[in-house]
């Protein structure tokens, strides 16, 4: 089975600088931007399966930041095999467990992302087992260093777990996530992040994710953390809204506010996406979205220099999915 996507997007920044763009794949201003597109390949035979996702685009080089660069990206790549209904063995590459938001444009609301999904993993690749229970399923796995696909050959293992919880009918859904292990540099890494959606009717629902992800080195230890709140509203079946509320804070300087000098005691982001979902002849989504992103520090700079706090942006994708 084939299936896919693409996108393109326009985006202007109103303090009219490109590099006002803390989180991933939309670092522009005043520019028409190519996105990705993504071709999916998936075939099953009795017990056995296998998954490969293909990604062309700049979307797809950020994504694999951790490969030599390239704007084609293998997303994901695995063989799995189930022996019974209750449990799938998988190995190969996998996007993360961890998180709300999904590095492909269709499977998000919002077309900016959050800064949990930009500062978290992206991808993981080695073995996990998925086990169900009822409404109850648990994932553990070992990988590579986080987000590599072909490890470094002294580098240690990391542990993935998810536990998640589903019952039926309810509206209701619930995942508990878990990475965890050494860098290659040396620097322990421990994330731990729930997500909850509840569907209240056929029109609104909400979603929320929480993070918290800790490092040490020798004696040094430093944490961000973040927590956001997705209110969905879909009104008729070809038009929505969805309202991102994000607090990141990264009072030990160690994602965002990482300029010592600057910013001595670190900081926080306070941030508000609204987009638009309009769906036209069930394969075209337009998003219109407007975003604003207030910092606790001068996190941010206008056109000519000058630093603020505020950064304020509109844009305008199109996601084409097949």
């Amino acid at each position: 089975m084939l299936s896919g996507y693409a996108d393109v997007y326009y985006k202007y920044n109103f303090n009219k600088n490109e590099t006002d763009n803390k989180t991933s794949f939309t670092n522009s201003h005043n520019s028409f931007e190519l996105g990705m597109i993504s071709l999916k390949v998936q075939h099953a035979f009795g017990k056995v399966s296998v998954y490969g996702d293909l990604g062309f685009g700049k979307r797809a080089d950020e994504f694999s930041y951790t490969d030599e660069k390239t704007s084609l990206a293998i997303k994901q790549l695995y063989v799995s095999y189930a022996p019974a209904d209750w449990v799938t063995l998988a190995l190969g590459s996998f996007a993360t467990h961890v998180g709300y938001e999904l590095v492909d444009a269709d499977l998000n609301r919002n077309y900016s992302m959050s800064y949990m999904f930009s500062y978290g993993p992206f991808s993981h690749t080695g073995l996990k087992a998925t086990f169900k229970a009822g409404d109850h399923s648990f994932m553990v796995g070992v990988f590579n260093p986080t987000d590599y696909k072909y490890a470094p050959p002294d580098s240690k293992k990391y542990i993935g777990a998810q536990w998640a919880f589903t019952p039926s009918e309810s509206g209701f859904s619930s995942y508990l996530n878990y990475i965890g292990g050494e860098d290659t540099s040396g620097l322990r890494n421990d994330q731990l992040d729930v997500v909850l959606n509840y569907t209240v009717s056929d029109h609104f629902s909400l979603g929320y994710n929480g993070t918290y992800s800790h490092y040490k080195f020798e004696d040094n230890k430093t944490a961000w953390w973040g927590s956001a709140l997705y209110l969905n509203g879909d009104f008729t079946e070809h038009f929505g809204l969805t309202l991102r509320g994000e607090y990141f804070s990264d009072k030990d300087g160690v994602k965002v506010f990482t300029d010592a000098a600057a910013f001595p005691d670190g900081g926080s982001v306070l941030s508000f996406t609204l987009s638009g979902n309009c769906k036209i002849g069930g394969h075209l989504r337009l998003v219109p979205e407007i975003r604003l992103d207030q910092a606790s520090e001068t996190l941010f700079n206008k056109g000519n220099g000058s630093p603020t706090q505020s950064s304020p942006s509109a844009l305008f994708a199109a996601i084409y999915s097949f």
